[in-house]
């Protein structure tokens, strides 16, 4: 039975790397990994004197699980769309009054639906490069960042993302061997995601403004 699956298998990687396989549209699946921050241009700094909290950004990413599915049309030039659930999130620092609190950081994690229609091209037989737009619609978040600010701040702010609905970009290049395809991107954010409440009234500074990730995929073609 073990060499029955083995050789099973065995047949189906060859099935699915076959160099006779290229068609003018592909539909499949394709899962990985994604390593996301959230950063923005300014820290945000909440009170004053001895009263003061400080969230700074952390340099450390995140890593998520994306997985879903994706048409292409198109063979040297194509349009490729996708629906990804995507699991991104960030760290940040934390400081009351100069000094970093007893866990040191936020952990922040949030799962979206994002949807990103790349037009590509390929440059050899295998390699290709591609580029193009992402709608990204936040399905839930762990709260972490409404927690920590109550917890500093005695309930005083409200912190919350907005915009759930973003827009992004995303840009890489792939290889395809037969019916699989490996692909490396860069997404980036045009839309903030992220503003905090403090005494009712919005502070001027921007928290955790937009967020960014590198993604690797292993896809494979159904048909």
């Amino acid at each position: 039975m073990k060499k029955l699956m083995i050789a099973f298998c065995a047949l189906m990687i060859s099935h699915a790397v076959s160099a006779q396989y290229d068609p003018a549209f592909r539909f499949g699946i394709k899962a990985g990994a994604n390593l996301s921050n959230i950063n923005g241009s300014n820290d945000l700094k909440l009170g004053s004197g001895g009263n003061a909290f400080n969230f700074k950004d952390n340099s450390n990413r995140s890593l998520g699980f994306v997985g879903g599915v994706f048409f292409r049309f198109g063979r040297n030039f194509y349009i490729q769309p996708e629906f990804l659930l995507s699991q991104k999130g960030g760290k940040f620092n934390i400081y009351k009054d100069g000094v970093q609190n007893s866990e040191g950081k936020v952990d922040v994690r949030f799962s979206n639906l994002d949807v990103p229609v790349l037009f590509g091209m390929r440059v050899a037989k295998l390699f290709r490069i591609n580029v193009g737009p992402m709608a990204s619609l936040r399905m839930s978040s762990n709260g972490k960042i409404g927690d920590s600010f109550d917890q500093l701040t005695g309930d005083n702010s409200d912190a919350e993302f907005k915009n759930r609905l973003a827009y992004g970009y995303q840009a890489g290049v792939g290889l395809d061997f037969g019916r699989l395809s490996v692909d490396v991107r860069y997404e980036g954010n045009f839309t903030d995601i992220a503003k905090v409440k403090f005494n009712n009234a919005t502070t001027a500074a921007q928290f955790g403004k937009k967020s960014n990730l590198f993604q690797a995929t292993l896809g494979l073609a159904i048909f």
